[in-house]
């Protein structure tokens, strides 16, 4: 169920260099059903910006009613979000979107991610975690000063970090330490930049993998067409990261 909520700021803090953690309430975390959901957040009380902003749900507390949001403040909209503070009303639609399917985890599961990617992990790994399955994260950033959210990851299973610059970690990128890891496991799940998603796949054809595409919106729910991808299903279809993901089976996207 999609619902629009006027919702309240718990707390916010900025947990790496211009990486903000927003936690809010209200009655809308009910309806969240998966890891990988995503919502659409007006910034502003105004009309400007006019558009909405997806941001990915990192965590959620149904019995708290709140759930936590991790964005990086890059542009106007964003950066008119990391002023909220605590008694902050927030207006926000959603859950939106597919999550991904933890059901096709079996024993262990590989959890890859890049960037503002990384945070849609956190709530896949409880939730895989929880049905006992191993998880092994393999997280990468820009630099040691954009790294967030590696001691959480870290108390949920074995966590890999690798940085650009080689400033935390392994230098280079999530596929360096994937060339080094083994391939004991039974499905992954990734969220990153395209490029990232496309070496993933490309690093693992013969195993189950579920990706999640982090594509320019407009509306969030299908109808604006502004998120439109080709698929491999055939030539002419295309599919709407907004509403038939933004998780896909591996193969599925065409970048």
């Amino acid at each position: 169920m999609i619902r629009q909520q006027h919702m309240t700021v718990v707390s916010q803090k900025e947990i790496a260099h211009r990486i903000f953690e927003l936690t809010v309430e209200g009655d809308l975390v009910n309806d969240m059903a998966a890891p990988g959901q995503f919502v659409h957040v007006r910034v502003a009380d105004s009309y400007e910006p006019l558009l909405r902003r997806p941001i990915s749900v990192a965590s959620y507390d149904k019995e708290k009613r709140q759930f936590t949001m991790i964005y990086r403040a890059e542009g106007r909209g964003t950066n008119l979000l990391a002023e909220k503070k605590p008694g902050d009303g927030l207006d926000v639609l959603g859950p939106l979107g597919n999550g991904f399917p933890v059901e096709e985890a079996a024993k262990k599961a590989y959890l890859i991610g890049g960037g503002i990617g990384v945070p849609p992990l956190y709530e896949l790994s409880k939730a895989l975690n929880e049905r006992g399955i191993e998880t092994v994260h393999i997280l990468g950033f820009e630099s040691k000063d954009a790294v967030f959210y590696e001691a959480e990851f870290k108390s949920l299973g074995d966590t890999h970090i690798a940085t650009v610059d080689g400033s935390h970690g392994t230098q280079g990128f999530v596929t360096h330490i994937l060339n080094e890891l083994p391939k004991d496991f039974d499905a992954y799940f990734s969220c990153g930049p395209t490029a990232m998603l496309e070496a993933v796949q490309w690093a693992y054809p013969e195993k189950k993998g579920f990706l999640s595409y982090e594509q320019r919106m407009g509306c969030g729910i299908g109808a604006c067409f502004a998120c439109v991808c080709r698929t491999t299903k055939s030539e002419t279809d295309y599919i709407k990261v907004c509403s038939d993901g933004p998780v896909f089976q591996a193969g599925v996207v065409i970048s």
